[in-house]
């Protein structure tokens, strides 16, 4: 590819993207099982082939597809994955949520910037690859999953199937390369009383007054969180009650009372001590009260994850953004999470960078075109460097 920043053809990018934001991939979870990704999935699938990759499909449930590319690379070099899910949020509120419009500079739509953007980067810099003649050593993978906006069984069963010895997640991040992301914990609670008819003050044993006490001490928990020695990248761990349902009437003493807690993890704490503190909490009451009852029950966790700054894909990327802004790119954390996490506890060193935009998850998105082609030569340049070229 010589000294000078690969070409990328930027009406591929305008028509790849169009078409990708004009196919509803709504996660079912977001639509009430309406929706799925396996049409979004069939497209991908036929563009890679276009482009001379193998490709397979993974479906661990109907209509939850995921597709995987493969760019054979000739042999000796280390093997690159390029990652992007194709499920989106729902589009309440968003009455041209596929319209792919595009003004200043900027197409709109549902997923164009939560990333059918990134997609049509990683197809567009795979394309200038290999109308440039450039043949890899090692191999390059382009995964699309399913379900990211959920539970991720899509990155899960393709992490069944494949690794690689380095990743690069696609996710948004106004081009600056995210080294760290936090995680999270879900987490249930419930208070335990007696239920009784409103007017039997001596049976009844008010669950919902006791959930006022547990959520006094979680607080005090949320505020303390609030003053721990902050994550370099990512800031404090954080709580919040999200969700509270109690009783069955207003005649009736509450029985149950239950608050669901997300609470956001940095890298070092573990879903066993962020149940702990919760833990703690419903001890100190019920020592305090004996009729006080309470359980906690972990829902579902999800690790923090770290990059190594000076990993051989981190300092790829890191040179091949620099070469293409013509400045050094910002390094970031991310306070949300990512299937970063995923693919870092698989054992493949990973590292993020993503094209600029606004509206992830809200009614309306857009990305800015010009770093869609800017992400796709980085991509482009990093599978150079990374896989090495004969």
């Amino acid at each position: 590819m010589g000294a000078n920043v690969v070409q990328i053809n930027e009406r591929y990018i305008r028509r790849i993207l169009a078409e990708l934001i004009r196919i509803n991939s709504v996660n079912p979870a977001f639509s009430g099982g309406t929706t799925s990704e396996r049409a979004i999935a069939e497209y991908v699938d036929a563009a890679l082939t276009r482009l001379g990759l193998e490709t397979v499909r993974y479906e661990p449930l109907p209509g939850r597809t995921s597709v995987v590319g493969r760019l054979p690379g000739s042999g000796g070099g280390r093997s690159l994955l390029l990652y992007a899910h194709l499920d989106t949020v729902g589009i309440e509120g968003m009455p041209d949520a596929f319209s792919a419009d595009i003004r200043e500079g900027r197409m709109y739509g549902r997923g164009a910037y939560d990333m059918k953007g990134s997609l049509a980067a990683c197809l567009a810099g795979i394309k200038a690859l290999v109308d440039a003649g450039v043949r890899l050593a090692g191999d390059l993978l382009v995964v699309g999953v399913a379900d990211e906006e959920e539970a991720s069984i899509g990155m899960v069963e393709v992490l069944r199937h494949h690794t690689a010895d380095a990743a690069i997640v696609t996710e948004p991040t106004e081009l600056g390369v995210c080294l760290a992301h936090k995680g999270f914990c879900w987490i249930e609670v419930e208070t335990l009383g007696h239920a009784a008819h409103g007017s039997r003050y001596q049976e009844g044993v008010d669950a919902n007054l006791r959930m006022g006490r547990f959520l006094a001490r979680l607080e005090q928990l949320e505020q303390e969180l609030r003053t721990r020695s902050p994550h370099p990248r990512v800031g404090p761990p954080s709580l919040h009650a999200a969700t509270l349902q109690g009783g069955t009437g207003l005649s009736t003493y509450a029985a149950h009372c239950r608050v669901g807690i997300e609470r956001r993890t940095i890298p070092g704490e573990t879903p066993a001590q962020v149940l702990a503190e919760i833990q703690q909490i419903i001890d100190a009451l019920a020592a305090e009260d004996p009729t006080f009852r309470a359980r906690a029950s972990l829902l579902l966790a999800r690790n923090a994850w770290e990059a190594a700054a000076d990993s051989p894909v981190t300092e790829a990327v890191m040179h091949a953004a620099a070469r293409v802004l013509g400045r050094e790119p910002r390094a970031l954390g991310a306070p949300y999470w990512m299937d970063a996490a995923l693919l870092g506890a698989a054992g493949i060193d990973t590292v993020v960078i993503g094209p600029t935009g606004a509206g992830a998850h809200a009614a309306e998105e857009w990305v800015d075109l010009e770093s869609v082609v800017q992400l796709a030569q980085v991509l482009a340049h990093t599978a150079v460097s990374f896989c090495g070229s004969e």
